[in-house]
């Protein structure tokens, strides 16, 4: 009975099969494909080869926002804060970026990602370099444009990567296979490539380009004054570099001055906004000035307008300048807590207590610009109690738009109780902190190991890119970010002549040099601005011109002056280990380097990414020291 059954319902289905089969269409099973697109073919047409040059473009936001090892662990940048060892309050893991201490090893992070993201963009440009051959249908001034861009694009990334690493592999052509072979190229042939490209670049790119945020004649020429000057200083003998190569970067620094001219005001570059942010505004963006030479862009364009979906992990979708450096306002009695008021505060970029005290708080206009110097209450606190711990029964009331914090110039502490505020017995209705405070230890009165001050203390906040207006949060920013300005090429022009150039149409070094800083001086230009003479003792107040003249120009007196100018912006550490000035300067003004004392000859190079060894076969050779 039970086979009987089987065998029933077997033909049941087998009828069932049948009448479904002859109901279907004969093609049914016949593969169509919907398109035959695919990169082969579309890379062959205009419309292809314009979208591939495009997708070379986004991945520079998030390069420059991997801007760790360029800023951190240099003297005027560090990821420290509250226990910095300049003070006697108990130490804090600065992390090894910073001690480059073993653990600033081949296994760090962030160099990987550094490391992943400069190759990835080498290969979509090689990819638009190399299929540019198929294209026949494209205007051939167009064509060459678009293949300049790319070549710009790839030289940029191969001079990140050799100033860090040193010798490293140079793919040239698109890679269509899976390898294991990544060998080293000496230095000194990566920067023969790289000014190969440059050159052909710019003698085929357009002034002006057809929508803005592309590379254009400018930004080759101002990329082939900074590797002349870089291959003039010749790193250890090893990157084919002579003197003739000052030459050259000034030459091209010229180039550069004669088109861009600089912004008549420093304050111009940046977005608009009050200290109050009651009273801020959202004017001008500023990032079209045309002193800007080259710019990742953040706006609207289609150009470049969208995170790479390829590196969703590096949230690239906004500018985060605004959030990255050091200070907060969150904590301001009468804040509203995570608001746009001051934005968010990660604090990753720290400014070194040097970094201050390099500027003339009264005469140099980018001191006021790049510090916020007063905060302010968001909202009315009534009995705010301004000692909560030593006090409690003190109370004072704040209105909405009250000064609640004063950080006093380096070169002006209070030196009077009633310069202070009430927590210290002084008159003022709020915190007045003064330099030697900075960073920490004011809230620590008379030696206390608990805060005991109600109100802030850390220090100015370093807001040079803070930009009104926009939401909460770490990557919202729709600024544009500098990467090249014709105020660098003053100084580069400066600094090649000081290495020997001649001929600047300028005249001497100190004219370049001055012309930076008398910008910078506005109303008072031709004053004689002062610095701290030792700008790492927070206590001195001596001080010295930082104007140039024919006699004391020198590579330190510059390299405080890219200091000023150029402060957050993508080149300090490629500035130091360039002149040869890694070490010295960090151990002098990087507080956490200095106590470690580990920094060295070595660590003008990074080590190679392990995984990147690990992964190459034969397989690659470390960096000496790691």
């Amino acid at each position: 009975m039970k086979s009987t059954i089987i065998t029933r319902f077997t033909f049941l289905a087998i009828v069932a099969l049948c009448l479904i089969a002859t109901g279907c269409d004969k093609d049914f099973l016949v593969e169509k494909p919907v398109t035959t697109l695919t990169t082969d073919v579309y890379y062959k047409t205009e419309a292809g080869f314009e979208d591939l040059v495009r997708s070379c473009y986004p991945l520079l936001r998030n390069i420059h926002q991997n801007r760790t090892l360029v800023l951190n662990g240099t003297d005027i940048f560090t990821s420290g804060g509250y226990g910095d060892p300049k003070f006697a309050t108990p130490t804090v893991n600065s992390g090894p970026i910073e001690q480059y201490d073993v653990r600033f090893n081949p296994s760090l992070g962030e160099l990987q990602s550094l490391w992943t993201l400069l190759y990835t963009e080498i290969g979509r440009t090689n990819t638009a370099i190399g299929r540019s051959v198929d294209i026949t249908t494209m205007a051939a001034a167009l064509k060459d444009a678009r293949v300049s861009e790319a070549k710009f694009l790839r030289a940029l990334c191969y001079f990140y990567l050799v100033q860090h690493w040193g010798d490293v592999p140079m793919p040239l052509t698109e890679i269509v296979s899976p390898t294991k072979e990544a060998n080293r190229v000496p230095a000194a042939d990566i920067y023969k490539q790289i000014i190969t490209d440059l050159l052909d670049a710019e003698a085929k790119l357009p002034v002006t380009a057809t929508n803005y945020g592309r590379i254009t004649k400018g930004a080759a020429q101002f990329l082939l004054a900074r590797v002349y000057l870089t291959r003039g200083w010749n790193f250890k003998n090893s990157l084919g570099g002579s003197p003739a190569d000052f030459d050259l970067a000034l030459q091209y620094a010229d180039k550069v001055i004669d088109v861009y001219p600089l912004a008549t005001n420093y304050n111009l570059l940046f977005p608009t906004r009050s200290e109050n942010p009651l009273k801020q505004y959202t004017g001008a963006q500023n990032d079209k000035n045309p002193e800007i030479i080259f710019a990742v862009q953040y706006n609207a364009d289609v150009l470049t307008n969208k995170t790479d979906p390829a590196f969703t992990v590096d949230a690239a979708g906004g500018n985060n300048l605004h959030s990255v450096f050091n200070g907060s306002g969150e904590g301001f009695p009468g804040s509203k807590g995570r608001t746009s008021d001051y934005n968010r505060s990660l604090g990753f970029h720290n400014t070194t207590p040097a970094m201050y005290r390099l500027y003339d708080p009264e005469n140099d206009s980018r001191y006021d610009h790049n510090f916020l110097e007063v905060g302010y209450a968001m909202q009315a606190v009534a009995g705010f109690r301004p000692l909560p711990v030593v006090n409690p029964a003190l109370r004072i009331d704040i209105k909405a738009g009250d000064t609640v914090v004063y950080y006093r110039p380096w070169n002006n502490p209070a030196t009077t109780l009633d310069e202070r505020g009430v927590d210290l017995g002084g008159k003022k209705k709020y915190s007045v902190v003064n330099p030697e405070e900075w960073g920490g230890g004011y809230g620590f009165i008379n030696g206390s190991t608990v805060s005991v001050s109600g109100f802030p203390s850390g220090e100015p906040h370093m807001w040079k890119f803070w930009q009104p207006g926009i939401p909460y949060g770490d990557a919202f920013g729709t600024f544009n970010e500098a990467v090249f300005r014709s105020a660098e090429a003053y100084l580069i022009a400066a600094e090649a002549i000081v290495k020997g150039a001649k001929g600047g149409k300028l005249g001497g070094a100190e004219v370049y040099y001055n012309r930076v800083l008398d910008r910078a001086l506005g109303a008072k230009k031709g004053n004689d601005p002062r610095c701290a003479l030792v700008p790492e003792n927070v206590k001195s107040l001596e001080t010295v011109s930082y104007r140039a003249t024919a006699a004391n120009i020198t590579i330190d007196l510059i390299l405080d002056e890219r200091a000023r100018e150029l402060m957050g912006e993508y080149s300090r550490w490629f500035d130091l280990k360039r002149t040869g000035k890694l070490v010295e300067r960090v151990k002098k003004y990087n507080p956490w380097a200095a106590k470690s004392g580990a920094i060295n000859d070595i660590h003008y190079l990074r080590p190679i990414p392990q995984s990147e060894i690990d992964l190459s076969f034969p397989a690659m050779t470390q960096n000496t020291g790691y």
